[in-house]
């Protein structure tokens, strides 16, 4: 009895693992596919954090970004006005307030608008050059993806990022397997060393294993270049070839040599990319913010008439009074165009901060 008591349990305990193992799998199995649509919403990464600070500086699509903090500032007036009911009411009673604010929202939209429209002019009037010009940067380009063909000994043609960074991390992790191969016949602590500088460049490149997974466009993959730390690894080959010159191995210094050339085109292709990001999301923003600008105007133009009229519509939201659920409307509405300018900013800025910090030389 006891006998069969414990092939019972035995089994039951397999079955308990084998489902285990099965809901693990069917989660793991729904993140991944949830993965397919983080640039729309925040998603749990594989150790469940939801990490909503990257996705809403990073990740997020910017129109997404946008309608979330939209979302936040009108959930915020209409908390205010179901908390404190009175004393919204009292200043809401002001109605030559409420128009002189909506007045300066209405000059500040038409306004910046403006400004941001004249910044994509400038930024776009960068291509429009001499024809000379135009012949040394197309040259330039050429002679660039030469070398990143000659030094991954390939002849592909990689002109997309995503090629691209799947070349250079062959190369480069190829160069640092050399690195530790060359140091293996000379000292100990010295082939430690060279040991411990190829383990921290694979580390370096190990999030870029996933890179036929990563969805989200370019940027996606543009930021996933932007997390390689290839600055303090620069710093540490002068160390390294201090120590060679004990020992004169030609062809650790060589070793070496090709690690930097790799990691110094990996930064010319980065910083490409990154201008490139750069043109294109502020032609986006000038896009964007042109289309919702528009009827930002004509609502805001149209609530003051109302309100100057006194004519407010008849729908009630949370109890709350029509005023104030006219108010909270057209507040949300004439701060969207400023929204769209924060979601937009937030990821330029983090970008250029990111890279000037990720540089050979860095700025706090």
């Amino acid at each position: 009895m006891c006998r069969g008591d414990t092939m019972y349990n035995r089994d039951d305990l397999l079955a308990f693992k084998q489902r285990a193992l099965f809901r693990s799998g069917l989660a793991m199995g729904i993140l991944r596919q949830l993965q397919r649509f983080r640039n729309w919403f925040p998603v749990p990464t594989m150790d469940g954090r939801p990490r909503v600070g990257r996705w809403l500086l990073l990740e997020g699509n910017r129109i997404a970004v946008a309608g979330a903090l939209l979302t936040f500032v009108y959930a915020v007036l209409m908390f205010i006005g179901t908390f404190w009911s009175f004393e919204m009411r009292v200043l809401l009673t002001e109605t030559q307030t409420v128009e002189n604010i909506l007045d300066t929202f209405l000059s500040g939209i038409i306004l910046l608008v403006s400004i941001v429209v004249s910044i994509n002019s400038i930024v776009l009037s960068q291509d429009m050059t001499s024809i000379e010009k135009q012949e040394d940067r197309i040259r330039g380009v050429g002679d660039f993806w030469q070398d990143v063909d000659d030094l991954t000994e390939t002849n592909k043609g990689t002109t997309d990022i995503r090629a691209f960074l799947e070349s250079m991390t062959a190369v480069i992790q190829r160069h640092a397997d050399q690195i530790a191969d060359e140091a293996a016949d000379l000292e100990s602590d010295f082939d430690e060393l060279a040991n411990q500088y190829s383990e921290s460049v694979t580390g370096s490149l190990d999030h870029l294993e996933e890179i036929d997974n990563i969805q989200g466009g370019d940027f996606a993959l543009l930021w996933m270049a932007l997390e390689i730390e290839y600055g303090p690894l620069l710093d540490r080959t002068h160390g390294l070839r201090s120590r060679n010159e004990q020992y004169d191995s030609e062809s650790f210094d060589e070793s070496l040599d090709s690690l930097v050339e790799a990691f110094q085109l990996f930064a010319v292709g980065r910083e490409y990319f990154k201008t490139m990001y750069y043109t294109a999301e502020v032609s986006r923003l000038s896009r964007v913010l042109l289309v919702v600008s528009l009827p930002a105007i004509l609502i805001t133009a149209s609530a003051i008439l109302a309100i100057s009229a006194d004519l407010f519509p008849e729908w009630w939201i949370l109890g709350l009074p029509p005023l104030h659920s006219l108010v909270s409307t057209v507040f949300a509405i004439a701060l969207l165009p400023y929204i769209v300018l924060t979601s937009f900013m937030l990821r330029l800025s983090t970008v250029a901060q990111r890279t000037n910090a990720e540089g050979v030389f860095s700025m706090g």
